[in-house]
């Protein structure tokens, strides 16, 4: 590898770092509360070279928020090695409640950040954050189209609806359990869940 290959890959590490840091920093800080400097700290890099990467702090909301796009495209690429698309869905809850923890200290990672966002009276990275959400939203929704359902939209609604208000109970209580109480909940209902006029 050349030098200057060697430096464009350390340079694409570094600023992978760096995204990764502001996903996790702006999850368990929020975005008012986060500066550049905490994200360089959390990256284990020199908080000049933050700005060499992302100009603003916007910036690194945006990066963050394509960090949770990929951590979703992974979990749902991984999920659909499964045949059958209710066995995917309670995948789905499984990677929920395996969250537990981490939800109950800041809740959802997507959800708190859209709703932080929501209070901005810009309304682009809201919409950038609702846009995560949709994706997943589109994702539940073919599933349940899968499995022969009526209505897999409201279906898809009532399970992501289901996720984020268990997520934000568990942070408003600090009781990872309500993930694990209310994962069994909804795992129960998708094995109950009959064509095709099945209701969650």
């Amino acid at each position: 590898m050349t030098d200057s290959a060697n430096r464009r890959a350390r340079a694409s590490q570094k600023r992978q770092r760096l995204v990764a840091a502001a996903a996790r920093v702006l999850h368990a800080q929020g975005v008012e509360r986060t500066t550049l400097a905490d994200i360089a700290r959390e990256a284990e890099v020199p908080v000049g070279n933050v700005y060499y990467y992302f100009k603003t702090k916007d910036d690194l909301v945006l990066a963050a928020l394509s960090e949770h796009r990929a951590h979703l495209a992974g979990l749902t690429g991984r999920l659909e090695e499964l045949s059958d698309p209710r066995e995917r869905l309670k995948g789905l809850v499984g990677a929920w409640v395996e969250q537990r923890d981490t939800a109950a200290l800041h809740g959802c990672p997507t959800g708190t950040l859209a709703a932080e966002l929501d209070k901005r009276a810009d309304g682009t990275l809201d919409a950038e954050a609702g846009a995560v959400i949709r994706e997943l939203l589109d994702w539940v929704a073919a599933q349940f189209r899968a499995l022969g359902m009526a209505d897999p939209e409201g279906l898809a609604l009532t399970l992501v609806c289901a996720y984020q208000g268990m997520s934000l109970l568990a942070n408003a209580l600090r009781e990872p359990e309500v993930m694990s109480r209310e994962g069994a909940r909804l795992t129960a209902r998708l094995d109950a869940l009959r064509a095709p006029d099945g209701e969650l």
